[in-house]
């Protein structure tokens, strides 16, 4: 079943691609991102609220170790497609951590085909967001050793700074938090603001991300060859690699498509402020083509019904 949320997208793209005057105020925009991390944030910590929290260690580890682990995977084929050193650790890191919009998004598609998720799953977002931009710095650190008196020297502190205290890390943590202290009786008051309208203003934020990823599309040379590559090639790959942590874990069927989701996202919000900090050098319009102008839509548009039925052939 096709959610209709993703025609609002659409629409944003279309809107753009024919010169439309249609814009969302930029306020706006703001408040319905600290809006949509918060509810999501705040619905996954009123599940895990009745969670016994050692059992979720094992998921936590497996989690990590993936967004840890996917900018070395990748570091190899970024370098044969010609990118240099520092631009293909900052786009590994683009591609371990997540992006929180798609995560709402392949939530909103298994709820429309009713699947069931595991409860829990908003925590996984926050788990996988910090460790693919750390493996990042460290690749771009480890790889750039012999060129290190042009490289400009991270602040560890900075980045720790910015990569755990950051909007997007904040508001998810802070939200599970809330909602698992809280707890469904503390929830109540608050559900018709945080809970009921979640799927309409999701909506409202990506026609505002068609907007802009279709301003992208639009710009000269925004997609040469290597983006195109990389955007189309990557998140298959690394979906099947996610999908298969999944079902070590012993995850449900919408489990599996999420990981495999997560796992095929690219980070265009928290990526680009970390990499700026840590990793300087980098192209930072690169990394935004591939991840928002390429690998979003694919995922919004065909990966993520063809993860889905990936995790049902899987658990079959």
């Amino acid at each position: 079943m096709f959610d209709v949320v993703i025609c609002f997208f659409l629409l944003g793209i279309f809107a753009r691609l024919v010169n439309s005057d249609l814009k969302l105020p930029d306020q706006l925009y703001q408040t319905l991102s600290i809006y949509l991390l918060l509810a999501i944030g705040l619905k996954g910590g009123l599940e895990l609220s009745k969670q016994p929290l050692l059992a979720l260690l094992p998921e936590v580890l497996a989690l990590m170790a993936l967004g840890f682990i996917i900018p070395f995977l990748l570091y190899p084929f970024f370098r044969a497609l010609k990118l240099s050193a520092v631009d293909s650790s900052a786009l590994g890191a683009h591609f371990g951590s997540v992006s929180v919009v798609t995560f709402a998004i392949v939530m909103a598609q298994l709820a429309a085909n009713n699947i069931d998720v595991e409860s829990h799953a908003p925590l996984w977002v926050a788990v996988l967001e910090a460790p693919g931009l750390i493996a990042g710095v460290l690749l771009a650190k480890m790889m750039t050793k012999q060129h290190q008196s042009n490289t400009a020297p991270v602040s560890w502190r900075v980045l720790l700074h910015d990569v755990l205290f950051g909007k997007s890390v904040l508001l998810l943590v802070g939200g599970l938090l809330i909602g698992a202290i809280a707890g469904e009786k503390g929830i109540a008051p608050i559900k018709m603001v945080f809970i009921d309208p979640f799927k309409g203003l999701l909506a409202f934020f990506l026609m505002e991300l068609g907007l802009i990823v279709g301003s992208k599309l639009k710009e000269k040379d925004a997609l040469h060859w290597p983006v195109l590559v990389i955007g189309f090639a990557v998140p298959p790959v690394l979906a099947v690699l996610g999908a298969g942590v999944g079902m070590m874990l012993g995850l449900s069927v919408g489990g599996v498509a999420v990981v495999a989701t997560l796992a095929a996202s690219a980070s265009y919000i928290a990526a680009p402020t970390a990499m700026r900090i840590a990793v300087p050098e980098a192209n930072p319009a690169l990394s935004i083509s591939v991840a928002l102008a390429v690998v979003f839509p694919f995922n919004v548009v065909v990966g993520i019904p063809l993860y889905i039925h990936l995790a049902q052939w899987l658990t079959a």
